[in-house]
């Protein structure tokens, strides 16, 4: 199948993100792809090598669209609105293509609900919903075909040390991927219980940690741009991975250490809801002894509960997400599940 993938960037590390990881997933199963970006000066450290069988096309308020571009799918990612000349171009194509809305990720009751059913549009076409998710009546998570397996014969102690953030003896690992964290200060203390070598991602994190006294137990690197393949390698290689947003939350799900997510935050509350439903899930494995002090931290760090008193144990936090990680192993990944749905939408 032929695809146009449609991105606005808000935040070009996620909404780009997501898209170029989903364009890579569809390319790799041999249909291709044009990937029609507002801003992808973000590729050029994200996907510096591009992809076979994905094109990447400007998006602007003036492009011109022609019923020849449209596609057999469009895919509007985050409800991203389709220019309107585009729109055109769809209703006049026969067969008219099949238009898919990729949703946010969330844990939330609504996904299954609302997880591939049709909206009418004025344009007389229509609109399905596709959203991702880790129920087995969601659209799942992108995965790519081997990543376990690669992973399985990963050294990360190896691959940090030939970049040269090879940490000491006795240090633990973490990398810091986050807004701005009103919090961060008041972690320290609690992440210099122990050595820890903190691996700070350009942005926030960085800027942040560069107007903060680190107590001594603490050393930080901060790190270039990375590649997409490479960000993932850095989140296999760490003990503790905190990250935020979607696309680096579902990369750090993949990965066998415990992680911190930080939500967007939204002045009507939604993120905190939208958390409690992704911790349900993360821990409904996990003993009580281990949860709540699991749930504070993660309430903590996205600034809807007091600084917990300790870390939990990383240990046991990992060996909880590495329980959601085999659950979610056994269902079929995001692109698998939309090329599916989209063959049962075509006429």
């Amino acid at each position: 199948m032929r695809w146009d993938l449609f991105c606005r960037v808000i935040d070009n590390h996620g909404d780009l993100g997501v898209s170029w990881r989903l364009a890579c997933g569809l390319a790799a199963a041999g249909d291709s792809v044009s990937l029609w970006v507002d801003d992808a000066r973000a590729l050029s450290w994200m996907a510096p090598r591009g992809a076979q069988g994905v094109e990447v096309r400007a998006w602007t308020a003036t492009t011109p669209f022609h019923t020849a571009d449209v596609a057999d799918v469009v895919v509007e990612t985050f409800g991203c609105e389709l220019p309107t000349a585009f729109v055109q171009s769809m209703v006049r194509r026969q067969p008219a293509p099949v238009w898919v809305n990729l949703e946010y990720l969330s844990a939330e009751g609504y996904v299954d609900r609302s997880h591939g059913l049709p909206s009418p549009r004025p344009s007389g076409l229509a609109t399905w919903f596709f959203y991702p998710g880790f129920s087995e009546r969601s659209g799942g998570l992108l995965r790519e075909p081997g990543l376990m397996q690669q992973q399985a014969g990963f050294d990360g102690r190896d691959w940090l040390a030939r970049h040269g953030w090879a940490p000491r003896a006795g240090e633990r690992v973490m990398s810091l991927f986050c807004y701005t964290q009103p919090g961060l200060e008041a972690w320290l203390p609690l992440l210099a219980t122990a050595p820890t070598l903190l691996l700070a991602t350009p942005g926030p994190a960085t800027e942040q940690l560069r107007a903060l006294k680190m107590p001594g137990a603490l050393r930080v690197i901060e790190l270039p741009w990375l590649s997409q393949p490479d960000y993932d390698r850095l989140l296999w290689a760490c003990d503790l991975n905190a990250v935020r947003g979607e696309d680096s939350l579902v990369r750090a799900l993949w990965a066998p250490a415990p992680l911190l997510w930080q939500l967007y935050p939204q002045h009507d509350g939604v993120h905190a809801r939208k958390l409690e439903a992704f911790l349900d899930r993360l821990l409904q494995d996990a003993a009580p002894p281990l949860a709540a002090p699991v749930r504070q931290t993660q309430r903590h760090w996205n600034g809807l509960a007091p600084l917990p008193a300790s870390l939990p144990d990383l240990a046991a936090w990992g060996q909880v997400q590495q329980l959601l990680r085999a659950r979610l192993l056994m269902q079929d990944d995001l692109v698998t599940q939309l090329r599916r749905f989209v063959h049962s939408k075509s006429g």
